[in-house]
């Protein structure tokens, strides 16, 4: 999935629906809340300023040349070793040429035909013809061989131009499994190793026993994640029988008007800790489903999708004190309306439990940017660094703290977005909010 510019929370868009929900103090030009700006465009900034000294260090020209190297990729690395090579022994053959005719001319080059030239001319005189005999064996060997070379070095440079072409065709051909082998690491996710296989056909030589090895390993992979997941998913269930006869007793003693004080405070606590177990078992069920491959394939527009669960946390936000904008238009995709209704609905009850107390403002954005499916959803909030926010979607990591302040959820909500996302064949990215808060954007496929 192509990644996209962000769309401008606080951008004017022609066509967006505009509403707000809940409570709170708005500015009068209806810019947003006072004292909270609206969510950024373009990239974050980094958390303080660059450490002092992080310069880099001027490079020497070798240390440049070979970054240039390195960015070279493999296939034309093959193909400048097999056009290097071939020049090389080319022009060693011609070298070898060269000097063979050159001494072949001269082993050639017949004797002087007449024997008794000293007594038909004189000695002086023969002595010159038998100079200039052997002087035009010269000549005839250096033009000879400057002509051979000429020649040789310019079929040595049309061969090589052809050996360049075909190096670079067979590097291609050559490299095409690993190709392969690539794009099919690309495509696996958790809801694809099921089905994605490389079936590499052809001789069986290192590469198709690389190729071979790879699906065995991706066969144990995907036996690993279905164990993992029917494990959760059993788990889970098995866990919901005796939390519901809890939460049963519970709900029948607090019914009992002979109880004590002590005794309906008890139950009352006890109540919260048995619903939040129960939605901690809610939510590992449905990270589990969202972790397999998706059996519901339906048409869904993401709009209809944000205004219901916008509504369904309108009370929830109103209670809160936060504020929300929705902004949406059409955007239609095809998959498991009720995942998507939930994967939403996670990132909206997220973005009204972690704001700012009374006074929090929290954006909602369906719409299509580039050719790409975008749901957006940003919030005012604590200061999220950069660098913790990928950990954010890890299952039970929250911000500063891991397993704690359990008070605000059990931490899968970001999980269950990303394993929905997946399994959809789309990505989601967060970026910190100048100010406090985050800016999550899922990017879906279009139907």
């Amino acid at each position: 999935m192509p990644t996209h510019p962000m769309i401008s929370p606080h951008s004017e868009r022609s066509g967006w629906k505009s509403e707000q929900l809940g409570s709170g103090p708005v500015d009068p030009q209806g810019k947003g809340l006072a004292g909270h700006p609206p969510p950024p465009t373009g990239p974050p900034a980094w958390d303080g300023p660059p450490p002092a000294g992080a310069s880099p260090a001027p490079r020497s020209l070798l240390d440049r040349a070979r970054s240039i190297i390195d960015r070279v990729s493999i296939r034309w690395r093959l193909t400048i070793t097999y056009a290097v090579l071939f020049f090389t022994a080319g022009a060693l053959l011609v070298v070898v040429i060269y000097l063979m005719v050159g001494w072949s001319l001269y082993s050639a080059w017949p004797e002087f035909p007449i024997t008794d030239l000293d007594q038909l001319v004189g000695p002086e005189l023969a002595s010159n013809i038998k100079q200039e005999w052997r002087w035009q064996q010269h000549v005839t060997t250096t033009v000879t061989q400057r002509e051979l070379l000429a020649r040789s070095l310019l079929a040595l440079l049309g061969v090589g131009i052809l050996a360049v072409i075909i190096g670079y065709i067979v590097a291609d051909r050559a490299l095409k499994p690993i190709q392969q082998m690539t794009a099919t690491a690309r495509k696996l996710s958790g809801s694809t190793l099921a089905h994605e296989r490389i079936d590499l056909k052809g001789p069986d030589d290192e590469l198709k026993e690389l190729a071979d090895t790879f699906d065995a390993m991706l066969t144990r992979l995907n036996v690993a994640f279905d164990t993992q997941r029917r494990f959760v998913a059993n788990a889970s269930h098995e866990l919901r029988t005796p939390l519901t006869i809890n939460r049963t007793v519970l709900e029948i003693a607090l019914g009992d008007p002979e109880a004590s004080g002590d005794l309906k405070a008890l139950g009352r606590t006890l109540l919260e800790v048995n619903a939040r177990n129960e939605r901690l078992i809610e939510g590992l069920l449905l990270l589990a489903r969202s972790e397999r491959e998706l059996s519901v394939r339906k048409p869904v527009d993401m709009k209809d999708v944000a205004e219901t669960a916008v509504d369904q946390l309108a009370a929830r936000a109103e209670e809160a004190g936060v504020t929300v904008t929705a902004e949406l238009q059409s955007a239609e995709t095809v998959g498991d309306p009720v995942l998507l209704e939930r994967c939403v609905a996670n990132l909206v009850e997220n973005a009204i439990k972690h704001n700012v107390p009374e006074s929090g403002r929290l954006w909602v954005r369906t719409g299509m940017v580039e050719g790409a499916l975008v749901v957006q959803v940003a919030n005012t909030g604590l200061h999220v660094p950069a660098y913790e926010v990928n950990s954010l979607f890890e299952p039970f990591r929250r911000l500063n703290a891991d397993r704690v302040d359990s008070d605000k959820g059990a931490g899968l909500g970001l999980s269950i977005v990303r394993a929905v996302v997946r399994a959809h064949g789309g990505n989601v990215t967060a970026l910190p909010r100048d100010g406090g808060g985050l800016v999550v954007t899922v990017r879906l496929r279009p139907r």
